[in-house]
């Protein structure tokens, strides 16, 4: 019997045949024949990511930019889903995936296709891309042999200045064990030999991270990695020692440290230790060496990191291929993307003034695509304006994943607050690698004066919902937002996201008692609109897809993952039926499309691009009867079952239109599209119209700025 929270929020026993239907006639298929591996079709999705580096028709550094994505998100992969698959292994779990493997087979099927990815992109750079960096002055030196005495005379005192006083060698001796390796740290592995006695000494230098990771030389056009750097001046560190040999490696851990809550009196306590702990480290899940390591010392790595061959990972190329983002940022806009401002929505454009958003808002809901709409005339302005506004009583606001940079919505809650209105802040102290950001801006909130709440016990506060309750001459009105994406001004120009702005009551009055299940104690029935995880939005999303089984029935979904069996199979169903299915999923899809008699009806395509398609739409119907949703859930066991999520309905005939023609243009695009075939295997869309989805958008933002259309 599942627990139920403080809040009153529960997470539903999900009944067996909600979770396996009866998929006559298929349902003797075994899991393998109904199921992809999530894991290896995640891994798929960064290989199409790696895709884009390879495309030589972009600009140079977007390309470099591409290979940096794709190796933080294998570093991320690693650190949670692989960590997480040998916690398992090593405690003798057999149970299978739904696709009927073992976590020990899916490790042996991982490894594998990471192994070759991680090769594909390291000899990308090397034999690609930086030849074509080179072409545009920017090259990467990596070796210092060739370089003339102004350059090492340059070096040297970068090394003597900047480098040496923060760099620490540890040598492993009988007094000196093996030194602790932090994870996703760069290390270089020293062979050091005392020329008086010949003894060969192992001694560990860590790569300093708080240093730039390429040291750029006189010119502005020459960088040198850092390691490289040290690795030159290896002797100052060890004076009167032989260098024998230098190599470098870097061990990735586990990162995905549970938080015990029943049994954690401060939640915000509670995370502080947790990220202690990463920081400390867990087992370890790969190591990366590069190509010239000797057996000497990779065994001696294995050995004192308790790593089988199986987790090694050997490199073509430099380490740690994330680090390219520090060349991304060199001001060489020719070699990037054209750049793109967002529009501003006609509605809220007021000539060029400021609007009064609540007037705009009681004329009528606002549907706001970012990037292509601006998130600072529109969210932040909202945020902003209910701020300042003497008639708002009240603010309430969910916050997943804030900004690095200076946030102006942290900034308007907190005006808010010395201005005495009430302000609510859902802090989500559980997002996983923000963790320690988050608690910065809650302890900031909460100095201000206001009220913080770090989310649910046992679940994550993963809806993206705002509530301004607002003291008008009629009565107190209650104005809203439901999205998509983040607060984060930083990410709205680089995910792709949607949400609604609106005055409707019955939204208002649902956030209203959302709310106050998640600061109080509540055991809230039926919403009136919204749909809600953990306890409504599995049944209800089961219901609108088995509403559309039958031969006139049309669904297009676009998400960023298709996971959870019981989902799929409630697709499988409806397509059996006779139902036209377009499945538009970013990232990992368990589904398999087009198998006879299991989902002939179902096409599924991935749109992977300049901008991270991070929305969820979900239509259901054609012509008048058809329903549309846009909100924050995926459809995961982790969503529908261990989150609070909330999907809001568009109704709105221009807003809905909208989102048609935004699905639309995902169906025509030829040029970002991928499509996923029966196997499992994702083949690139022949480009012949070269349609390409974000142009596209794009321009449409600027015609419908230009003609006032919603």
């Amino acid at each position: 019997m599942a627990r139920r929270s403080p809040c009153g929020i529960i997470p539903v026993p999900i009944p067996e045949e909600v979770i396996e239907t009866d998929a006559s006639p298929t349902s003797d298929l075994v899991p393998g024949d109904r199921y992809l591996n999530r894991e290896l079709s995640w891994l798929e999705f960064n290989a199409r990511v790696l895709a884009i580096a390879e495309d030589a028709s972009l600009p140079v550094l977007e390309r470099v930019k591409f290979v940096a994505i794709f190796a933080n998100n294998l570093d991320e992969f690693f650190q949670v889903r692989v960590a997480g698959l040998q916690e398992q292994v090593e405690a003798g779990v057999q149970k299978a995936s739904p696709d009927g493997r073992t976590p020990a087979e899916q490790l042996e099927g991982i490894r594998a296709r990471s192994r070759g990815l991680a090769t594909r992109a390291a000899e990308l750079f090397t034999s690609e891309l930086a030849p074509a960096l080179e072409k545009e002055r920017i090259r990467i030196v990596r070796s210092l042999d060739g370089l003339g005495s102004a350059d090492l005379e340059f070096l040297e005192q970068e090394f003597t200045e900047d480098i040496f006083p923060v760099l620490t060698p540890l040598s492993v001796d009988p007094a000196h064990p093996f030194p602790y390796i932090s994870s996703l740290s760069l290390n270089l592995a020293a062979i050091a030999r005392d020329p008086m006695t010949g003894v060969r000494r192992f001694a560990r230098v860590k790569v300093p991270p708080l240093l730039p990771r390429f040291v750029a030389l006189p010119d502005g056009e020459r960088f040198v990695p850092l390691e490289d750097v040290i690795a030159a001046h290896l002797d100052r560190l060890f004076p009167g020692m032989e260098i024998v040999a230098n190599h470098a490696f870097r061990v990735t851990r586990d990162a995905d440290v549970e938080v015990e809550e029943d049994e954690a009196g401060d939640l915000l306590e509670a995370i502080q230790s947790v990220l202690r702990r990463r920081r400390r480290g867990a087992s370890s899940v790969r190591l990366e060496v590069d190509e010239t390591m000797t057996p000497e010392v990779l065994s001696l790595l294995r050995r004192e990191l308790d790593l089988e061959e199986a987790e090694v990972f050997v490199t073509p190329g430099p380490l740690d291929l994330s680090a390219l983002w520090s060349l991304y940022a060199l001001d060489r806009p020719e070699l990037k993307y054209q750049p793109w401002v967002p529009v501003t929505q006609p509605r809220l454009a007021n000539g060029g003034g400021e609007p009064d958003l609540f007037g705009v808002l009681r004329n009528g809901d606002v549907l706001v695509h970012h990037p292509y709409d601006s998130f600072t005339s529109s969210i932040e302005a909202f945020i902003e304006q209910a701020a300042l506004d003497p008639d708002v009583l009240a603010i309430k606001q969910t916050m997943y994943r804030t900004s690095t940079q200076e946030s102006r919505i942290i900034r308007s809650l907190i005006r808010a607050a010395e201005l005495g209105k009430q302000v609510v802040a859902l802090v989500e102290l559980k997002a996983r690698f923000d963790e320690e950001l988050n608690i910065t801006y809650a302890r900031e909130l909460e100095q201000a004066g206001v009220h913080v709440v770090y989310g649910v016990v046992g679940l994550k506060t993963h809806a993206k919902i705002s509530l301004v309750v607002r003291r008008e001459r009629s009565g107190v009105r209650r104005y809203a937002h439901v999205g998509t994406g983040n607060y984060n001004p930083v990410t709205a120009r680089l995910y792709e996201d949607i949400g609604l702005l609106t005055a409707d009551q019955d939204i208002g009055a649902d956030l209203t008692d959302l709310f106050n299940l998640l600061t109080g104690y509540s055991r809230q029935g039926e919403y009136r609109k919204l749909l809600v995880a953990p306890n409504y939005l599995r049944p209800r999303m089961r219901e609108l897809i088995l509403g559309q089984a039958h031969e006139r029935g049309r669904i297009v979904l676009k998400m960023n993952a298709l996971v959870d069996p019981g989902m799929v199979d409630a697709l499988y169903e409806a397509s059996a039926a006779g139902a036209d299915i377009d499945l538009i999923v970013r990232g990992i899809c368990c589904l398999r499309p087009e198998v006879p008699g299991l989902s002939e009806n179902i096409r599924v395509r991935s749109i992977v691009g300049r901008y991270l398609e991070h929305s969820r739409i979900f239509r259901f119907g054609e012509h008048d009867s058809r329903r549309h949703y846009i909100g924050s859930a995926d459809l995961m066991q982790r969503n529908l079952d261990h989150r609070v999520e909330a999907l809001v309905p568009v109704t709105a005939p221009p807003l809905a239109e909208r989102l048609d023609q935004i699905l639309s243009v995902l169906l025509e695009d030829d040029t970002l599209a991928w499509t996923l075939g029966p196997d499992g295997t994702w083949t690139k869309v022949p480009t012949e119209r070269g349609f390409n989805t974000h142009l596209r958008l794009q321009e449409l933002a600027v015609e419908r700025a230009g003609s006032g259309q919603p």
